[in-house]
């Protein structure tokens, strides 16, 4: 008879008898069923037969970010839903999962770079005009976040039920909106122009606020959750731009200088939107409480 332990170590672990292991019962789920693992995991077609190498790298770090993007917006939302009940709490904690997230996107660029320009040349031509710029989840975030670039919707003329989702997302107010209006109802003197504005603009940013979140900042034991809730924000802001940043060193290594398959400049392109701002207030009472405090 076999021994199957070593001293006192099983080198088995086997399986429990309380185990779930029958699943012939259409109303019992597996974890299959759960995960809709099937469908899911038969998702990355891969462009050339044969295959190259990387090509399956390549779909499923997109794929898996477009996931993480998903999972984001859901969390912005709810972020926004407990700004408009003044739930300081749980807005909190769904920022903290909102930044573990983007950290999640981030590590995605360093997998990505295992691949060469060698390797990435074997497929790119099979990519066509694809590119990231196209992605709508991205756009969602975006559009929630406040960068409202009526422009960007051109690339999704092509397709209705993406186009009314994101003209829909394009007139809702922004996360900053439902702080502007928050910090109305914790009493602060918000001008009305900015609480009735047209919400499909662009905010980028007001003095009038800049005042607030001085106040704010220069008495945080008072304000401590609007003082809290202003660091996360721009926790958040900071790991977008890095996220930029990231996704532009990839690029740039990958293909150097040459244009986006999308028709974008490349890098060059990406560049410019590290010059975008989500929640300009924020940094402009940074020069204000410094200004202020030399004088």
């Amino acid at each position: 008879m076999a021994d199957n332990t070593k001293g006192d170590r099983p080198l088995e672990r086997g399986v429990e008898d309380t185990l779930v292991t029958d699943f012939a019962d259409t109303h019992r789920k597996s974890y299959g069923d759960f995960l809709q693992l099937k469908t899911l995991l038969n998702l990355q077609k891969t462009f050339q037969d044969p295959a190259q190498p990387d090509e399956m790298l390549f779909i499923i770090i997109h794929q898996v970010s477009e996931l993480w993007l998903k999972l984001m917006h859901h969390q912005l939302v709810e972020v926004r839903r407990f700004l408009q009940q003044d739930e300081f709490g749980p807005a909190m904690k769904n920022l903290d999962r909102i930044k573990a997230i983007q950290r999640q996107l981030i590590a995605a660029w360093e997998t990505l770079l295992t691949m060469t320009p060698a390797d990435y040349m074997t497929f790119r031509k099979a990519l066509g005009n694809s590119s990231g710029f196209q992605s709508y989840g991205y756009r969602q975030i975006e559009f929630i976040l406040g960068n409202k670039d009526t422009a960007t919707l051109k690339v999704h003329e092509h397709d209705p039920e993406v186009m009314e989702m994101l003209t829909a997302a394009l007139v809702k107010p922004s996360l900053y909106d439902e702080v502007l209006h928050m910090l109305a109802r914790q009493g602060f003197n918000v001008p009305q122009d900015l609480l009735d504005r047209d919400y499909s603009r662009t905010y980028s940013g007001d003095p009038r606020i800049v005042e607030i979140w001085a106040e704010i900042y220069r008495n945080t034991g008072r304000y401590w959750d609007l003082y809290a809730l202003a660091e996360k924000l721009m926790d958040v802001e900071s790991l977008f731009q890095r996220w930029r940043f990231d996704h532009a060193t990839a690029v740039e290594r990958v293909i150097g200088m040459q244009p986006g398959t999308g028709g974008s400049s490349g890098v060059a392109f990406l560049r410019k939107a590290l010059e975008l701002r989500f929640f300009h207030d924020l940094y402009d009472v940074r020069s204000d409480l410094m200004y202020g405090g030399q004088s």
